[in-house]
């Protein structure tokens, strides 16, 4: 259903799974070959944040859900995670390779914490290893490298950024962090925090714009899915996406450059998350405050050219002061009457098939879909599809299912998940009826089942194309190899198609089919 009102369209029908005290709820093993799991997060205690929820604190803050392809169902499997001990739990990277689940705690005052899971397919969640100190508050983004060997951490609130090894055999946190980097060399924090007398973050005004952005505030850390030697860090608090030079042992140390998030108009845009597009040299970077999605075009040779000084040892110095991002649009993901304080965005994606990109907006209660032109000197530019309203308040996050046909919207501050059917031809949202009871949800991550007899490259394969990356084959990249942007921000070589997977590629190639001869009739 298409809406540009911020009013919250009303429940024809009760939510199907309540909030209960159950924490395990046992099931028949699912059948029908798609072995997919959804892992979701809640804030468990509003005054340690930075912004102000206004839904329910969840009493446990770890959900799992077993999802149904058929129609788009859920099944509650697991509720775990005391909200004393796992404190706000904001956001998770599921491993490319492993049935490993990390997620990362948000608190102002206290450092966040980094946790790994191992998700069992009957959703049981197994914590192995201690967790991690995220060396720095409001921990919000996780990154696994190209060589799967370190863990990156973003942390909003003293915007600092930290590496952590990880086991490559079984995904375990190694311990301590490896390096940091503080783009505010050391000094303290200017405004404070929410608790102590500061703004609101989840507010648009004048007067929380000039309180938030007196600091940095990292909220994101991408790897270019080139070469992976840059690191693109979107800084909200100073409306610039910072590039990084990642170095082979896993460390940021050298700012390359920095770059304005936007059109410079003089108001603040708050860049948020950053994505880069499947099979261009196109990146997207959705800025919370100003409502628009910046499209830079990434230059390749300017890549090639830092990856390869990097094999030879060289002193990165010599590249600060080049960018290797170019502005070439400027997009509102909100209608141009709506008044853009009211509002403020929440995630952005590219959708797997490169072909829309997808935003949500907390305030105007909305996903909007782009559709991605592919032809010209505009080829990866965006034109707007439609706005949808999400059925609640406050859509902080969203997730598609494996197919790409679901997507999935977090409704923070309603208390409930809501999922949609995605036309894969038009890209077009329709309201599945499927809603869920989950407490301030904030997350959302997909976990397609890694089968033990799968594709696993070794350990020396993996660590000999992160090391050794040619030209050529750097020049050949397409994406096609690269997972969902919740699984690892990197390409991960999945090997030839298993009959498992060319199965699911031609039900998907029907259900296309099928979706055509909808809109064909609908036309007639």
């Amino acid at each position: 259903m298409r809406s540009t009102s911020t009013q919250v369209i009303p429940q024809k029908a009760p939510m199907k799974h309540a909030n209960s005290e159950v924490s395990t709820v046992s099931v028949e093993t699912d059948t029908d070959g798609d072995h997919q799991l959804f892992f979701v997060t809640s804030y468990s205690d509003f005054d340690k944040l930075a912004h102000g929820p206004r839904g329910t604190e969840a009493k446990k803050s770890l959900y799992v859900y077993r999802f149904h392809p058929s129609d788009g169902s859920l099944c509650l499997l697991n509720v775990q995670g005391d909200a004393e001990t796992v404190v706000n739990p904001a956001f998770s990277r599921y491993h490319p390779r492993l049935n490993v689940v990390y997620t990362c705690t948000e608190d102002c005052f206290e450092n966040g914490k980094i946790i790994a899971y191992k998700i069992g397919p009957d959703g049981s969640l197994e914590q192995f290893g201690d967790a991690v100190d995220a060396g720095g508050t409001s921990t919000c983004y996780l990154t696994i490298d190209k060589a799967q060997k370190n863990l990156l951490a973003v942390n909003y609130w003293d915007s600092t950024l930290a590496v952590f090894q990880i086991d490559f055999e079984t995904g375990a946190l190694m311990g301590p962090m490896k390096s940091m980097y503080d783009p505010k060399g050391g000094k303290q924090m200017v405004a404070s925090a929410k608790k102590d007398g500061g703004v609101n973050h989840s507010c648009n005004d004048e007067t929380t714009i000039s309180a938030r952005q007196a600091d940095p505030h990292s909220h994101a850390l991408v790897l270019d899915p080139f070469v992976g030697r840059v690191a693109y860090v979107p800084d909200l608090g100073k409306d610039l996406i910072r590039e990084f030079y990642y170095d082979p042992e896993g460390k940021i140390e050298i700012e390359l450059n920095v770059m304005p998030s936007g059109l410079c108009t003089g108001k603040p845009d708050g860049p948020r998350y950053f994505e880069f597009h499947p099979q261009y040299n196109i990146a997207y970077v959705v800025n919370e405050l100003s409502s628009t999605i910046a499209v830079f075009e990434v230059d390749r040779h300017l890549l090639n050219e830092i990856n390869a000084a990097a094999r030879s040892g060289e002193n990165m110095i010599r590249f600060r002061g080049r960018s290797t991002l170019r502005l070439v649009q400027s997009i509102s993901t909100i209608p141009s009457a709506f008044p853009t304080t009211m509002n403020t965005c929440g995630r952005i994606c590219v959708h797997k098939s490169g072909r829309f990109v997808i935003v949500s907006n907390r305030g105007h209660q909305s996903i909007t879909v782009f559709k991605v032109k592919t032809k010209g000197s505009k080829r990866g530019e965006l034109q707007n599809v439609g706005c949808y309203h999400t059925r609640g308040e406050t859509p902080r996050h969203f997730q598609f299912d494996h197919s790409g046909q679901y997507l999935l919207v977090a409704n923070q501050d309603t208390d409930s998940i809501t999922v949609f059917n995605f036309n894969l031809s038009n890209g077009e949202l329709k309201y599945s009826g499927n809603e869920y009871r989950v407490p301030s949800p904030n997350f959302v991550c997909c976990c397609p089942t890694h089968q033990e007899d799968d594709t696993i490259q070794s350990s020396s394969e993996i660590l000999s194309e992160s090391m050794v990356v040619s030209s050529s084959a750097v020049d050949a990249y397409d994406g096609s190899s690269c997972s969902d942007s919740e699984d690892s921000t990197v390409p991960v070589h999945r090997g030839q198609s298993s009959e498992q997977s060319l199965k699911e590629e031609l039900a998907q190639a029907k259900l296309e089919i099928e979706a055509l001869k909808k809109l064909l009739a609908e036309k007639v």
